[in-house]
């Protein structure tokens, strides 16, 4: 059996940098169509933009903000063979001139009817990549169960409501079933039934208890999906040991994504961290962050002194930081490889 069936992440996920026009503009040279674009300008403190297919162009939803989900004519208004398009409004395309980046999912388009749970979800699912996006309407009931259509058992899914203001919500499969943490804020995790009813997902469905910002009855939500597929995704934890030569995370392949958060601790600077192959000083040492969290700009000063190395078979923190790496600290992580340890066809890949 192949290490891996994906050889280029590439064709399932990608961080693109471009350069704002605060106009119409053509974001080109992916190898896919995208189906969830998030996107965050580098040089300004503007917002999040997370933009999916299933609830279609111009519907946008920040992760650094518990708002409603919004639409404009004007945000990104198409998702393209190779890319996307962004229209003229400043939160979405932003300052002329100034750097952006985008973090890029192939799902399968707008997504089917799928009847699997006992609330009735439309699943945009890509089981090469272990990737999913889910659209439900709550019932309000504790225990109730919604279809994501991955065929194997989801790692980590996150919730937004798209009519309230109301936090994300996340499950992490190393926090477990009884707890999540909250995308938007610095808190560590929370112990609530409310959340996923003390119940893992299964391979066909993920649980929901009462709460807000899961299944409110007549909300509609939208939640991302990700299951681990051997050399391409993974989804773990660790602890940090508050050195420069921090803790080695093994993934089985050169991450081009990683985005962690302290579940064991909360508060200023336990950030959301988001690190990727593809911004400034992309070699080693990576040390261009932005938070999921926070508006702020691409290391700000709240932010800025984050470091990490990506290897050919995981990542290492390189600063005592509290985003990555503090003394003693549990951190839960996703991340999406550049290219596998070793092929589809058996060979290693060369070590950056």
């Amino acid at each position: 059996m192949a290490y891996s069936n994906i050889d280029k992440g590439s064709k399932y996920f990608t961080a693109k940098t471009y350069t704002a026009n605060a106009s119409t503009q053509n974001i080109t040279g992916l190898e896919f169509q995208p189906d969830f674009v998030w996107t965050k300008s580098r040089a300004n403190a503007y917002n999040h933009n997370n933009y999916d297919a299933v609830r279609g162009a111009t519907k946008n939803i920040g992760t650094n903000q518990t708002r409603a989900e919004s639409t404009d004519a004007n945000s990104l208004t198409s998702f393209n063979s190779d890319g996307f398009t962004l229209g003229y409004n400043e939160d979405s395309n932003y300052t002329n001139g100034s750097t952006a980046v985008s973090w890029c999912w192939k799902a399968n388009g707008a997504g089917v009817s799928n009847t699997s749970g006992t609330i009735s979800s439309t699943v945009s699912a890509n089981t090469t990549s272990g990737f999913s996006i889910v659209s439900y309407t709550g019932n309000g009931t504790s225990g109730a169960t919604i279809g994501h259509g991955l065929g194997v058992t989801p790692k980590m899914f996150i919730i937004k409501a798209r009519g309230a203001s109301v936090n994300w919500r996340v499950y992490h499969s190393s926090i477990g079933n009884t707890a999540g943490l909250a995308l938007n804020t610095t808190g560590g995790s929370d112990t609530n039934s409310g959340f996923f009813n003390n119940t893992s997902p299964t391979s066909t469905v993920f649980t929901v208890g009462d709460g807000s910002t899961v299944n409110t009855s007549s909300g509609t939500y939208i939640a991302y999906c990700f299951a681990e597929v051997k050399g391409f995704s993974k989804f773990g934890s660790y602890t940090g040991n508050g050195s420069t030569d921090g803790t080695f995370v093994y993934t089985g392949f050169k991450p081009a994504f990683v985005m962690t958060k302290s579940s064991s601790t909360g508060g200023t600077y336990y950030d959301w961290g988001m690190m990727d192959n593809k911004r400034a000083n992309p070699f080693n040492v990576i040390d261009a962050q932005v938070c999921a969290n926070l508006s702020d700009e691409e290391n700000s000063a709240n932010i800025g002194s984050q470091k990490i190395d990506f290897l050919s078979n995981g990542f290492k923190p390189r600063v005592n930081g509290s985003s990555h790496n503090g003394s003693g600290v549990t951190y839960i992580y996703m991340a999406f490889a550049e290219s596998p340890f070793v092929s589809s066809k058996g060979l290693p890949t060369t070590a950056r």
